[in-house]
């Protein structure tokens, strides 16, 4: 088979995620020397491949093609003259929208795109499973980090500022702090974890899923300010004069030297902040109006639907322990530990007994496979459950 021949069929089977790890290497590999060129598939060839077209509507398609496009800053104009030329020729569909995240990932190597739509077949979503470790620097350029490997990192005069050693990004300590603050935002894909040393001496470990903005260099008076979506552990480095402020979900955390978790995923009614050592203040609300304090081995919960929140004791091991690659599930509903599970191991996970959805459970494991936890909800409540592929799970109704 012409190599012409094989990327085709390779793509053919991407699109229908019949692709090995092997095959998408290929993919990747092939994309990364060469020009975008016929070879690539024509929308029409790749819906006569797919059993279920869904429709979208016209607003919807152009929106999710828009954010698509707008994220693929290192394509030449002329590609993009190109891929908007053809804008019309494309249906309205979710797959549609599948293909142009298809061409864009490939060809800058980002992303790559998944379509699912609810049980009414009303809402549809288009979620972007990244493969690797973003890093975004202020001026909106993406960089890819893998977890092997060392690599410096350079500003725009070429100068290094940091560098990475593995899964660990450290900032070099300002040799003189500047009014001026620029921002870089890293994001961690399902499946993985990584750290990030700030530039004040500040460790965050990131879980997966997450991001975080950050300044590359904080300002040399007034507050040390990040935000976080996701779930990390912070160690603050201590420093009176320019207080570590974190602001998530509907709460702002004030610190000056601790070690504290913070869960706040987009997808969670929940945000959760547990205090390990020293001290924080919480600012809640839309308004930040409402404020407590934490002491070590507190749990702070805030129930993001009415605003409440919700402060007790609790062992902090149990909400660390994810550091070490555990999983632990205290007094939470079945469709939470689903969520925390595709997050952990970059699985999705269709859950089809309903009545399963809201009961709560307690469980603890430690660097486990994924196997051997869905064995144990087998064993101990009865749990039936398909393996459709590698990468999607199917809970089956109880019969």
């Amino acid at each position: 088979m012409k190599q012409g021949q094989r990327i085709k069929h390779l793509l053919n089977k991407f699109v229908q995620n019949k692709c090995s790890p092997e095959e998408v290497a290929e993919l990747v590999a092939y994309f990364k020397k060469e020009e975008l060129t016929a070879e690539f598939l024509q929308v029409e060839e790749v819906l006569e491949n797919l059993d279920i077209i869904p429709k979208m509507d016209k607003n919807t398609y152009h929106r999710i093609q828009d954010q698509i496009l707008s994220k693929a800053e290192i394509l030449e104009n002329k590609t993009k003259r190109e891929l908007y030329k053809n804008k019309n020729l494309l249906s309205y569909t979710a797959v549609a929208a599948v293909l142009i995240g298809l061409m864009v990932s490939i060809i800058y190597f980002r992303s790559f795109i998944e379509r699912f739509y609810n049980d009414s077949q009303e809402n549809y979503k288009a979620i972007v499973v990244k493969e690797y470790i973003l890093l975004e620097t202020d001026d909106g350029k993406l960089q890819e980090l893998s977890e092997q490997g060392n690599l410096d990192l350079l500003d725009k005069k070429g100068n290094i500022i940091g560098g990475k050693k593995g899964n660990k990004l450290v900032y070099k300590k300002a040799e003189a702090l500047t009014e001026k603050v620029n921002y870089n935002t890293i994001r961690i894909p399902y499946g993985k974890r990584f750290e990030v040393q700030l530039s004040d001496g500040s460790h965050v470990f990131l879980n997966a899923g997450s991001s975080l903005k950050y300044p590359v260099n904080f300002p040399k008076t007034g507050k040390r300010e990040v935000t976080l979506t996701g779930e990390a552990f912070f160690k603050v480095t201590e420093d009176k004069e320019r207080p570590f402020v974190l602001t998530t979900k509907n709460i702002q955390i004030g610190v000056l030297g601790t070690e504290f978790n913070v869960t706040a995923y987009g997808e969670d009614s929940i945000t959760n902040v547990v205090l390990v050592e020293g001290s924080v203040k919480l600012k809640t609300g839309q308004n930040l109006q409402n404020g407590a304090i934490l002491e070590p081995g507190q749990l702070a919960s805030l129930e993001l639907n009415n605003n409440s929140l919700h402060i007790s004791e609790v062992d902090t091991e149990i909400y660390t322990s994810w550091m070490q690659g555990g999983l632990a599930f205290v007094e939470i509903t079945f469709e939470d530990i689903l969520k925390k599970m595709e997050r952990h191991y970059n699985v999705k996970i269709i859950n089809e007994d309903k009545n399963l959805a809201k009961e709560k459970f307690n469980a603890k494991f430690a660097d486990e496979p994924l196997d051997r936890i869905l064995n144990y909800f087998k064993e101990t409540y009865g749990l039936e459950f398909t393996k459709e592929n590698q990468r999607t799970i199917i809970i089956n109704q109880k019969t």
